[in-house]
């Protein structure tokens, strides 16, 4: 059987509409000209944010982006996290023995003991706690953090469930 005989008696009925992949890009501008209304707020000027942003989209570690930014490592992290990001150097049990600290509920001595880091470790685990992220700012760099890449005919294949 040939493929005229698979396509014998279809006959088209109504005219296909084009469709394509929708996109939207308010991105005119560059990332430190988004970033340029939040300078009071973030840590680093706008230059430097939108280097750090860059470079953590394009999966360095937070070390590595504050060194590509010529700036200190913590002034990258703080900056990530005012974008949005989930920066927190210690973990989910971390994150609550921060919080008892700064709520009271614990010394600082004891706070650093139990949650097993330094000094500048728990500093930037609690002021990750205590400071919210800017969300105009997140919206300012909207999509910056975007690196999945999508493949146009992933739909297509069959998965490992498929052959289950």
């Amino acid at each position: 059987m040939g493929l005229a005989d698979i396509a014998a008696g279809i006959e088209v009925t109504e005219r296909q509409r084009e469709r394509g992949v929708a996109s939207v890009d308010d991105t005119e501008s560059s990332l430190s000209e988004r970033l340029a209304p939040f300078a009071e707020q973030l840590p680093c000027a706008p230059a430097e944010a939108a280097t750090v942003v860059d470079a953590y989209a394009g999966g360095r570690a937070v070390d590595a982006c504050g060194h590509a930014a010529d700036i200190p490592p913590v002034t990258a992290a703080k900056t990530l996290h005012l974008l949005g990001e989930q920066v927190s150097p210690v973990g989910p049990r971390g994150r609550d023995i921060v919080a008892d600290w700064l709520s009271g509920d614990l010394s600082r001595t004891d706070a650093l003991t139990l949650a097993g880091v330094g000094e500048r470790t728990f500093a930037l685990a609690a002021y990750v706690e205590s400071t919210d992220p800017l969300p105009e700012a997140r919206d300012a760099v909207e999509g910056a953090f975007d690196t999945k890449e999508t493949d146009p005919l992933g739909e297509a294949r069959s998965g490992v469930d498929d052959l289950l």
